[in-house]
């Protein structure tokens, strides 16, 4: 069982995005692809799974998925909750 409800991986998700991708547009497109939206590129996306270990422990490597089943704010909540 997790530590952290839906509502509260979603809630500092969306923080972390909002701040690594500078731009509060994470928050209302949320299945949109946010590499192709400019939001986020390889550097972000790095320091987003370093803020993600720091904040839940769980570790995603870069090789341990592919790009298109964390491109956008649902589904990198999705590939968190599964591991907590």
């Amino acid at each position: 069982m997790s530590a952290y409800t839906h509502e509260e991986v979603e809630a500092k998700l969306l923080d972390m995005l909002e701040e690594v991708c500078d731009s509060d547009e994470v928050r209302t497109h949320r299945d949109e692809d946010l590499f192709e939206l400019g939001l986020l590129d390889s550097m972000a996306a790095v320091e987003l799974l370093v803020d993600i270990e720091d904040t839940f422990g769980v570790s995603i490597a870069p090789t341990e998925v592919e790009r298109e089943e964390m491109n956008t704010v649902n589904l990198i909540i999705h590939q968190v909750e599964i591991r907590l």
